[in-house]
C-alpha cells in the first residue's frame, strides 16, 4: 500500500490542529503565544487555557467554556467563536472523509452533512448577505491551507473527465485501470471528486493494493448502480458497500464543489477537498496536479479544464510546463477539436514536448511518464 501524502505533511509549527497537538505544545513549550488553534474542542482544557501565556494567539471556532474564553481574550489572543446551527464548520483544519460527507446515508442522502451544506448554500448565495459569503470564504480558504499540508512533498498526478461517464461501461473500467497504475507508479491521484470518470480514477486508486480480479469485481458490483440519477442514496450506497467489502483502500485526493450540488462526491477518495468556489476549487486542483494531467473524454467541463491548465503552461507562470494527456484521438480531434488548438499554441513553446494525445487509456501513464522526463 502506498504511503498516505498526509504522512508526509508538516505544517506550520504554530497550526493546532487537533487535541493532541494542543496537549503536545502546551507540555514542550509552555506558552500558546502567537499560536493559531484551529477547530479544537477546548472545553476539557480550561485549566491550560487559564494558566498558560495566549498573548497574539488566534482560536478559530474552537469551544471553550467562558472563563477561559474572557482570559485568552485578556491576554490579548483573538477568538473567533464557533458558528452555530451551520451544517459545516468554516474553521476545520482537515480534509473531509467520505464517511464525514455521508453520515446518516441510512436515512437517505438528503439527511448527509454533504447535502444539508448544498442546501445552505442554495439558501444563501443569491441573498447579497456578506455574513454568509465571508463563512464560505472562510471554509474554503481553511479547506486551502489543509490541503497544502496533506500535499506537501506529494507528486500529483490529476485526472479530468466528466461525471456522465456510467458504471458499468468499458470507459469506466479503463478510467479506474489508470487510477490504479498511477497509483502503483508512486503517483498522488486527484480528481474533481465528482461522479463518472472522476469516481472511477479514485475506485482505481483506492484499490490498488488489491489484485486486478478485486477491480474487476469491484465495477461488476457498482454497475448495478451505473448513475447517481435518479438517486443519489442508492449510487452512494453502492460505492460503501465496496468499501466494506474491500476496507483497505489505497489514498487518493477528491476536489468537488457544491457549486455543483447535483453532483455528489464520491466515496472512494480518502481525502475529499470540497469547496463552495468552483474556481478557487478548479484551479486548486489544476495548480497542485504538479506531475501532470491526464484528460479523458468530456464534455464543456473538460475542455474549461484543458485550456485552464494549459494557460499558465504557455506562460510558464507556474513554473516549468508540467505534462498534459490527452485520451481518445477521435472525442479530442473530431468530436470536441480541442487538441489541434492546443498543439498551435504549444507550438515553439517550451511546452510543445509536453503534451500528448493517446488513443486508449492504457497508454496515458507511459506517456506521461515520457513527457516528464
Amino acid at each position: 500500500m502506498q504511503t498516505s501524502p498526509a504522512h508526509a505533511a508538516h505544517h506550520d509549527d504554530r497550526e493546532i490542529e487537533t487535541l493532541e497537538d494542543f496537549d503536545a505544545t502546551v507540555s514542550a513549550r509552555g506558552t500558546l503565544a502567537g499560536h493559531r488553534v484551529q477547530g479544537v474542542d477546548l472545553t476539557d482544557r480550561t485549566r491550560e487555557l487559564l494558566t498558560t501565556d495566549t498573548a497574539r494567539a488566534v482560536f478559530l471556532g474552537c469551544r471553550m467554556r467562558d472563563d477561559a474564553a474572557a482570559k485568552v481574550r485578556a491576554d490579548g489572543a483573538l477568538v473567533f467563536p464557533p458558528v452555530p446551527y451551520l451544517p459545516f464548520d468554516p474553521y476545520r483544519g482537515h480534509l473531509y472523509t467520505p464517511d464525514e460527507l455521508f453520515a446518516s446515508l441510512d436515512k437517505g442522502y438528503e439527511q448527509t452533512p454533504d447535502a444539508l451544506a448544498y442546501a445552505w448554500f442554495q439558501r444563501t448565495k443569491a441573498d447579497g448577505d456578506i455574513y454568509a459569503s465571508m463563512l464560505r470564504a472562510v471554509h474554503d480558504d481553511s479547506v486551502s491551507d489543509a490541503l497544502d499540508e496533506l500535499l506537501r512533498g506529494a507528486r500529483v498526478v490529476g485526472v479530468m473527465g466528466g461525471h456522465a461517464m456510467a458504471r458499468g461501461t468499458r470507459a469506466y473500467a479503463g478510467a479506474a485501470r489508470l487510477g490504479r497504475e498511477l497509483t502503483h507508479a508512486g503517483f498522488t491521484v486527484a480528481t474533481g471528486g465528482g461522479p463518472g470518470a472522476m469516481e472511477a480514477a479514485n475506485l482505481g486508486a483506492y484499490a490498488a493494493p488489491y489484485d486486478e480480479t478485486v477491480l474487476d469485481e469491484a465495477c461488476e458490483l457498482l454497475a448495478k448502480v451505473p448513475s447517481f440519477s435518479p438517486s443519489i442514496t442508492e449510487w452512494a450506497r453502492a460505492a460503501f458497500e465496496v468499501r466494506t467489502r474491500w476496507p483497505k483502500g489505497n489514498h487518493s485526493l477528491g476536489i468537488p464543489t457544491w457549486f455543483y450540488g447535483h453532483e455528489p462526491p464520491n466515496p472512494f477518495a480518502s481525502h475529499i477537498a470540497k469547496y463552495f468556489a468552483n474556481a478557487t476549487r478548479e484551479d486548486g486542483l489544476l495548480a497542485r496536479s504538479n506531475a501532470g494531467v491526464v484528460f479523458l473524454p468530456g464534455a464543456a467541463g473538460t475542455v474549461q479544464e484543458i485550456f485552464d491548465n494549459a494557460t499558465p503552461n504557455y506562460y510558464e507562470s507556474r513554473g516549468e510546463p508540467t505534462p498534459m494527456v490527452l485520451v481518445d484521438r477521435e472525442h479530442w480531434t473530431e468530436r470536441l477539436p480541442t487538441w489541434p488548438l492546443l498543439r498551435a499554441l504549444a507550438r515553439e513553446r517550451s511546452m510543445e514536448s509536453r503534451i500528448a494525445l493517446v488513443d486508449r487509456i492504457e497508454e496515458a501513464p507511459e506517456a506521461l511518464k515520457r513527457l516528464a522526463d
